[in-house]
Formats: structure tokens, sequence, C-alpha cells
């Protein structure tokens, strides 16, 4: 089983990661949030699909299946991990850089995948079902936001963000031919 390109009827996608991917100041340092993010082994696959963390933030992993797992991200910047876990055996890990998006599998079960984004800054998102995201308390600037899907790739906007001020934006994927 692949992880199919999720959509809506009208073609919002889900599981995009968006993000600042330029534009922050190059000093700026931002403390890890003290609560973990999650991701869990239940019925077989990856949930979310996509989770986020930032760097040196906890990143809790459950297995609420009846079965042993095995969760592999398969990093290029950060330490990679191979951990077998055993149905109800929480425990947790940490990525020290950042890096978009790492490939996790499951060693056990070849259709789980899955991925992880690290981020050293709190502004990104993952797109819901309807294709909608949303980055909070963005500082006035100019910046880069990225969009990123496994399948189709990445993309990219500028945008000028002022003073209490709100924008939308709309990404566009296009397939590559064949795919």
């Amino acid at each position: 089983m692949t992880q199919d390109i999720e959509a809506d009827a009208k073609g919002d996608l889900q599981n995009v990661i968006v993000y600042v991917s330029q534009g922050l100041p190059a000093d700026a340092k931002f403390e890890p949030p003290q609560e973990p993010a999650e991701i869990d082994q239940k019925g077989c696959m990856y949930q979310p699909h996509v989770v986020t963390v930032r760097a040196s933030q906890e990143l809790k992993v459950v297995n609420s299946d009846s079965t042993t797992h095995n969760i592999h991200p398969m990093p290029n910047n950060n330490r990679e991990l191979n951990q077998s876990q055993a149905p109800g055996a929480p425990f947790s890990m940490t990525f020290a850089r950042e890096e978009i998006a790492i490939p996790v599998k499951c060693n056990i079960h070849p259709w789980m995948r899955s991925y992880i984004a690290v981020f050293k800054h709190p502004y990104f998102a993952v797109s819901g079902k309807d294709g909608s995201f949303e980055i909070p308390n963005l500082p006035p600037g100019s910046y880069t936001i990225t969009a990123w899907h496994e399948k189709l790739g990445t993309v990219f906007q500028k945008i000028t963000i002022g003073e209490s001020e709100t924008k939308t934006m709309e990404f566009v994927f296009k397939a590559a031919p064949g795919s």
C-alpha cells in the first residue's frame, strides 16, 4: 500500500508542509516548545502522515496497535534511528538540525511511510484536509514561503507582510508528465 495524493473534490491538497524558507534574521533564536509533538502507529499507519517539530523538541512515538512496529527515520542532516517498538511502549526522540522532510518507514510493515519536518523557527504549518494552512504571528517583513509535497515537489512564493496584516496564499503544484 502506498500513500496516495490526498486532495478534496476541488483539488486542495492535504499534507503539504508550508514554511518560511527565507527572510528571517540569520541570528534569530527560537526556543523549542516544551510540549512534545506526537506520531502514533495506529491501524498499521503512521498518524499523522506528516509531523512537524522544532529542532530539539521532543517527538513522542506511540504504538497503539497490538503488534510490534519499527520506526526508521532516514535523515540526511540528523542522526538516524532504527527503533523496534512493542505495543504500548512509547519512547521519544529529538532532531538537532533543521531538515525538510525526513522520510520514515517501518521495516516490519513496508507500506507504512511518513515524513518528519524539523524547523529551527516556529513559522510553518501542514495543510489540512481542505488544503488550508495558517502561519500565525509572522512578524512584518519580506519572506519566501515554500510549500513541499512528498510526490509533487516544492514550490515557493515571495510575500511581504505589513504590521497587523493578513495575507492569503495559494500554491499550485504541477504533476510531472506521466505521473
